[in-house]
């Protein structure tokens, strides 16, 4: 098969899309030989995905137009320009990044990875909700098949947007093995001087926008403090949250101005991904307190890293966690401070999660990924 996939994100986005289409078609590289693979990119290769070269049934077709100007050719203006024009004939394309080009008569397989923009469409600035509602409604009638990450998007596909069961399947991402305890003392120091990091800290982690809840983590945070800062364990403790700005996150900041905790709570900015191991590592806790997410994998990033978590308990974080975290409603800050309390002062707790999380990464690998999705790609579901 002539197979066409979108690696735009993957070239030009660190974390979130960017990481998950890097990691699938690069482990889905090390598993098929036989098909040949068209990977475009739009706004060039640039410094490419910083994993070297490429087996020789992949080529690589870039164009310097960016991916916003592509949006507005096709998904505003919808010209019908085909992407055939650069990748050549397809007997498939595969868009991991919620929408597709025009394609002609040729199969579509799409990756929807949350469905938040409706689920939760007070978080999302309006105009960028609009384009969400009218880009991926489109796509999914569009799509041969498609690509959930959890169960709970699937279900929400089927609900929303009437997708027929049959047509969506789960691909769980997976946990690359460089997520993993560090133990090398220079490592940690090095990351903890480049981002000037406290002693001890609990963690939270992704861009700064409404849907994560950031808002109830730093208010949680406060009555931690209140109710258990004599605790030796958390009297100097600090909160640290990591990631770029998003959209709408000004009101963190000033929850945490109205709090007086500006000298213990601390943003950092985006954190490189060769550094993220490391920062998992010397988080005393991982709190994950998103109001919806379509997986969450910064939860099994932590657990690989030895570190335990407490997450919200709705939308997929229950199928991630599993019984190797603490989960609360994402609503109960109460709740929030008294689980991140549980696992600061109790040994033994701690000891069990971070042994039932490591048992729990084991579930989700790129290789299993990957293996799955060339399954799909060969039966021509697509």
């Amino acid at each position: 098969m002539e197979i066409g996939i979108d690696y735009t994100a993957a070239v030009w986005q660190g974390g979130g899309i960017g990481r998950y289409t890097r990691n699938l078609i690069r482990a889905l590289s090390e598993l098929d030989a036989g098909n040949r693979y068209t990977l475009f990119v739009a706004g060039g290769w640039g410094d490419g995905d910083g994993l070297g070269p490429w087996p020789d049934n992949f080529r690589i077709r870039s164009i310097p137009l960016s991916d916003r100007w592509l949006s507005i050719l096709w998904q505003r203006l919808r010209l019908p320009i085909p992407i055939q024009v650069v990748v050549g004939r397809v007997d498939l394309f595969h868009s991991p990044d919620f929408v597709l080009p025009p394609l002609g008569r040729t199969p579509a397989m799409l990756t929807v990875h949350d469905l938040s923009f409706l689920r939760v469409p007070q978080f999302f600035v309006p105009g960028f909700r609009d384009y969400l509602e009218g880009a991926v409604s489109r796509a999914v009638v569009r799509a041969q098949h498609i690509l959930a990450d959890s169960e709970n998007t699937r279900r929400d596909l089927i609900e929303l947007l009437a997708v027929a069961p049959g047509q969506v399947t789960v691909l769980y991402p997976g946990v690359e093995d460089r997520f993993r305890p560090v133990e090398d003392r220079e490592e940690l120091a090095r990351v903890r001087a480049r981002y000037g990091l406290p002693e001890r800290f609990v963690l939270g982690l992704s861009t700064l926008q409404p849907r994560k809840n950031f808002d109830g983590l730093v208010e949680a945070f406060d009555s931690l403090l209140s109710k258990w800062g004599d605790e030796p364990e958390i009297a100097d403790l600090h909160l640290v949250i990591s990631g770029g700005k998003g959209w709408m996150f000004e009101n963190t900041l000033a929850v945490v101005e109205r709090a007086g905790l500006s000298a213990r709570v601390h943003f950092p900015g985006f954190v490189d991904d060769a550094d993220l191991p490391a920062l998992y590592t010397m988080a005393a806790v991982f709190a994950f307190p998103s109001w919806y997410e379509g997986f969450g994998l910064p939860v099994l990033e932590a657990m690989a890293c030895g570190t335990p978590v407490v997450a919200a308990d709705n939308s997929s974080l229950p199928e991630v966690v599993g019984e190797a975290g603490l989960m609360v409603d994402a609503s109960d800050t109460g709740g929030l401070a008294a689980a991140l309390a549980q696992l600061l002062t109790g040994d033994e707790l701690r000891a069990q999660l971070v042994s039932a999380g490591a048992e729990q990464v084991r579930r989700f690998r790129w290789e299993n990924a990957a293996r799955q999705l060339l399954e799909l790609y060969s039966s021509g579901v697509g």
